[in-house]
């Protein structure tokens, strides 16, 4: 027996296939810790927005899938060039560690960057504040925000607040996960 589509149904059945597979790459669950490789991390989950070089040669790759993701993962190459882990790094262990005086360099290993359209300055308070969206323990639709003195670039506070929905005053959306 023999099935017709539409075209429209065949174009929602391709767009649904290119769904699922961004959605298996987007916290690289495909990948394989001791046997992925670095190119294969970057073929699954496509160029990390910053990464960085440690001495030993391994290496760090973050990536933030902001700004209506709520998550940021980073990706730990060892120097041999396997993947060693991924970690979803937005949540309450990394962000108590984030204290008054840490600098940016640090914010940024530990959860990576902010979405550049979260990024405030006050030129009157000399004030940079960057903004993370997160699941909080509830399961409910968060903000993280880290406030920097914009001269020397180091942490003054940190504050967590509830996403609100515009069209519904108190109402937080839930995260879905």
């Amino acid at each position: 027996m023999k099935i017709a589509f539409s075209a429209g149904v065949r174009m929602m059945l391709v767009f649904a296939t290119f769904v699922l597979a961004a959605c298996a790459s987007y916290s690289g669950s495909n990948l394989k810790p001791g046997v992925s490789t670095l190119a294969a991390v970057i073929d699954s989950m496509g160029p990390p927005a910053m990464s960085w070089k440690n001495p030993d040669g391994s290496e760090q790759l973050a990536y933030p899938r902001g700004p209506a993701g709520t998550q940021t993962f980073m990706a730990y190459i060892g120097a041999d060039g396997k993947l060693q882990r991924i970690d979803g790094v937005l949540g309450m262990a990394n962000f108590a560690l984030i204290q008054p005086g840490i600098s940016k360099d640090s914010v940024l290993r530990l959860i990576g960057p902010s979405q550049p359209e979260w990024t405030q300055s006050y030129s009157g308070s000399n004030t940079v504040s960057w903004t993370w969206l997160f699941c909080n323990s509830q399961d409910e639709q968060s903000y993280f925000d880290v406030a920097f003195d914009a001269t020397t670039g180091v942490v003054r506070s940190t504050e967590q607040r509830l996403k609100q929905v515009l069209s519904g005053i108190g109402n937080v959306p839930p995260c879905g996960q």
